[in-house]
């Protein structure tokens, strides 16, 4: 499975953003795909996840309210709408998906969001 992330950029707090993740190389293998990030100087942490043949989801309690995560219906891209953007969601967001429970074999490139104050 290969994954590839898209858009990135600047905004300004308040603002909104979607990220997408195209997913190819047999991705209807996938069993569970997420979002991470990693702002500079900390550690990647998780931001939402889904259930790709159920869509079920989970979020982090930061982004709890005001990030949602998707696919489509033919299970070939996820998506990230994020709103009420803060500068503390500044950093790069990673897409990673598993063929099993908990487990992410599959990485994309990242993208970069800064969110300006």
């Amino acid at each position: 499975v290969h994954l590839v992330e898209s858009g990135g950029g600047l905004v300004q707090a308040g603002d909104s953003l979607r990220l997408t993740c195209a997913a190819s190389g047999y991705p209807s293998s996938i069993y569970t795909a997420a979002w991470f990030r990693q702002a500079p100087g900390k550690e990647r942490e998780f931001v939402a996840a889904i259930l790709w043949s159920g869509r079920t989801t989970a979020y982090s309690d930061s982004v709890k309210g005001r990030f949602t995560i998707s696919r489509n219906n033919a299970m070939t891209t996820m998506y990230l709408q994020m709103s009420s953007l803060t500068p503390e969601d500044t950093g790069v967001y990673y897409c990673a998906a598993g063929k099993t429970k908990g487990a992410y074999s599959y990485w994309g490139q990242g993208t970069q969001v800064t969110v300006s104050s």
